[in-house]
């Protein structure tokens, strides 16, 4: 068992001073534009389940969490954040002794705010008791890896995931006080707006703090952050030099399928299970995702290259090789970023044929190819030929493509194929 002192290091009215002062600047935050998730927290006020809402740092945990503390009310919850400093030292173990100062201070409560649980050892102990007490629980965490890990042994059954990521388009635009309206409706005005402001988002992204202080080198910190301190310090890594440039690496070609021996070989690593073990860590952190190429074969699949995207175009463009954002690499990424927001169930398909497939949807028996523009007859018959080449592999009950304008459906070897601009996709499709 664990010995802790956090609690010898401070007196009692100390620890009171300290959940006092969090309570009131939690309580005080500015609250931003209503989240998209916050439904779905508020769909699971009434099951007993703890609700882990995990992402990227600075993407709005704690702002959703006190959107979500203003419809509780203020006499109703405990807040904790496990990023003050002042927890270092606190272990499950001291548990008691907080709760004993949350009554003290506040008086009882059946629900509890938790930031950043990741911090805390052992967490899903107390966590687990204090449920069994009839205790509500609502917990941000920023590493992936880590809550998996722990909701698996304890709370297996128990939980309720919720994965927050930066601001989609439409969130974006509402948070520019924007109001997209019904793109049926739009004028030729409007969509050219709505276009206009699809290449903002690509180049600036979601990151709610970035967008409102443009003036600040935000993205840059935060990727510091991930780095130094939610990667090298927690994981102990000696050779923190190979997991900058390989990180640099990754943001710096998106949506590029990669072989995981050939970056053994091009960052000179013995074995090519730091490279996977490097890239675990920067997944965990929200940093980026590894996509699959699709196959019956699960082999095949663990073997075959994977495409990496980046949490947000905006911290590419920020801390990658700069990339324009009118580049198909960067509207794929966007692409997949709200495809990820629905499902998990996502692959990339290469044909028999040596065409590739931008997105498959197994569980939709979807294909979805994206394309900056279709103007070019090349690039039409290419998308296309990769579309019908796809088809006579796996199986598919529908197709959309992406690009820059609507244009009229039509059947490619009895499948039906969409074809409808970025903009009003993300607008409709993705809350």
């Amino acid at each position: 068992m664990v010995e802790s002192n956090w609690s010898e290091k401070w007196s009692g009215d100390q620890i009171r001073v300290m959940l006092r002062e969090q309570f009131a600047s939690f309580w005080q935050r500015d609250t931003g534009i209503t989240r998209a998730k916050l439904t779905t927290v508020q769909r699971s006020s009434g099951s007993p389940h703890a609700v882990i809402i995990s992402g990227l740092r600075r993407v709005g945990k704690s702002t959703l969490l006190a959107q979500l503390a203003h419809i509780l009310g203020g006499e109703s919850f405990y807040y904790i954040n496990f990023e003050d400093e002042r927890f270092l030292g606190f272990h499950s173990a001291d548990a008691n002794d907080l709760f004993a100062a949350l009554v003290r201070t506040f008086g009882e409560r059946k629900i509890f705010l938790i930031d950043e649980i990741q911090n805390i050892d052992g967490w899903e102990h107390f966590v687990r008791r204090f449920m069994d007490m009839g205790y509500k629980f609502y917990i941000t965490g920023s590493n992936a890896s880590l809550l998996s890990r722990e909701l698996g042994t304890r709370l297996t059954g128990r939980h309720i995931s919720i994965e927050l990521f930066p601001f989609s388009f439409h969130e974006f635009l509402a948070f520019h006080g924007e109001t997209p309206g019904d793109p049926q409706q739009w004028t030729t005005i409007e969509r050219a707006k709505m276009q206009s402001r699809l290449d903002v988002y690509l180049r600036l992204g979601g990151i709610p703090d970035a967008l409102k202080y443009p003036e600040l080198p935000l993205l840059r910190a935060l990727y510091d952050d991930v780095l130094y301190r939610d990667i090298a310090t927690r994981y102990r890594l000696d050779d923190v030099a190979t997991l900058k440039e390989l990180a640099f690496y990754l943001m710096s070609n998106p949506a590029a399928p990669l072989s995981f021996n050939k970056l053994k070989e091009q960052f000179r690593l013995g074995s090519v299970n730091t490279i996977t073990r490097y890239i675990d860590y920067l997944a965990d952190s929200w940093l980026l995702f590894t996509l699959r190429q699709y196959d019956f074969s699960l082999k095949r699949q663990q073997i075959a290259p994977k495409k990496i995207y980046p949490i947000d175009t905006g911290l590419a463009q920020a801390v990658g090789f700069h990339f324009s954002p009118n580049t198909g690499k960067a509207l794929e990424s966007a692409v997949f970023l709200a495809l990820r927001r629905q499902t998990d169930n996502i692959y990339y398909f290469a044909t028999p044929g040596g065409f590739e497939v931008d997105f498959y949807l197994p569980e939709q028996r979807q294909l979805v190819q994206v394309a900056q523009h279709l103007d070019n007859p090349t690039t039409r018959q290419r998308e296309v030929r990769a579309l019908q080449d796809a088809m006579s592999a796996i199986p598919v009950q529908s197709a959309l493509i992406l690009s820059g304008a609507n244009e009229e459906s039509f059947t490619l070897d009895g499948v039906p194929v969409a074809v409808r601009s970025v903009a009003e996709w993300m607008v409709t499709g993705e809350g």
